[in-house]
């Protein structure tokens, strides 16, 4: 399994620009500014739908923001459960029309699962999504079940927290530019050894140094919604062949839901923060699962609602 400073060296870190226009259009808008209407362009986030199929069958239908779609479809599957590992992913393609142009909003994926399996994930799937909103107990149970208890090994200083939502905001060009999408990023933590000559460290791109390692900045998507912000981001470190990310902290923007929970606890992320609060769902299934959850981190001040031991005074 490559490391993460590998996959960095790759250029498959996200230090590289997004092309903006993608994702952005333009919109007449009558701005009140000063007392007056004055009628100007506006950016807008591009919202449209995304058609993910099975092995040719249609299966969900989504909203989001286009751009990463097989990275989302990736991190959808394992989030909720109909795979487990990279070599169930099979293979991701467009669906092409009837003059072999790929389709811009439909996507198959084929599963390395077996049938009978795949029906039963099918099952408990939906078994568990009917009873989220009635018996939070039952889904936290099943979620549970199928997900294998977080590490331990992470420790970082409460100080390393306050660099993460500046380095976010650094790579949200999309947001900057239309204030109007959420955003979920991944950072890995690489802590220094003591050669003897000093204590030393892997460089990364956007990183904030300390004097027990370096928190570095390996991706960020943004989408229109929160989760698929996080699935996307998810689904990039499946493809790369990253999981479980037993070094790696996320970071959403906006709050903490147990969906979110969930899905960071399916890829394995022991510290998940948000700038805002969670909900108690989120907090239940964050206790359950041995997750560090962490809100309102806005310097210079946080709260830690979950395994406190992960986050040190340092």
């Amino acid at each position: 399994m490559p490391t993460l400073a590998a996959v960095a060296e790759k250029g498959q870190v996200l230090a590289f620009r997004e092309v903006v226009s993608e994702f952005v259009k333009d919109h007449d808008a009558f701005k009140w500014r000063g007392g007056s209407l004055k009628s100007e362009p506006d950016h807008l986030a591009v919202e449209e739908p995304l058609e993910i199929r099975l092995g040719g069958r249609r299966f969900t239908l989504t909203m989001r923001t286009p751009g990463h779609d097989e990275e989302l479809a990736a991190g959808f599957l394992l989030a909720e459960g109909f795979i487990n590992s990279r070599p169930e992913l099979g293979e991701i393609r467009r669906i092409r029309d009837a003059k072999g142009a790929p389709e811009p909003n439909a996507i198959d994926v084929i599963l390395n699962v077996p049938a009978a399996g795949l029906r039963e994930r099918l099952k408990r799937n939906f078994t568990v999504s009917s009873s989220c909103g009635v018996c939070g107990k039952t889904s936290i149970e099943a979620i549970e079940r199928r997900i294998a208890p977080l590490e331990d090994g992470i420790r970082l200083g409460g100080r390393v927290l306050f660099a993460m939502p500046a380095m976010m905001r650094k790579a949200q060009e999309v947001f900057s530019a239309t204030g109007g999408l959420h955003a979920a990023a991944l950072f890995s933590w690489d802590v220094r050894v003591n050669s003897g000559n000093g204590s030393t460290t892997a460089d990364g791109a956007n990183g904030s140094k300390t004097d027990g390692g370096e928190l570095s900045l390996t991706v960020l998507r943004e989408d229109v919604g929160r989760h698929n912000a996080v699935d996307k981001v998810i689904g990039f470190a499946l493809v790369h062949d990253m999981l479980p990310l037993r070094n790696c902290v996320m970071m959403v923007s906006g709050r903490l839901s147990f969906e979110i929970v969930q899905k960071a606890a399916a890829a394995g992320i022991p510290i998940l923060c948000a700038v805002s609060a969670p909900s108690s769902l989120a907090v239940e299934l964050a206790e359950e699962v041995g997750m560090t959850l962490v809100g309102f981190l806005r310097e210079p001040n946080f709260n830690i609602y979950t395994r406190p031991d992960r986050i040190v005074a340092a």
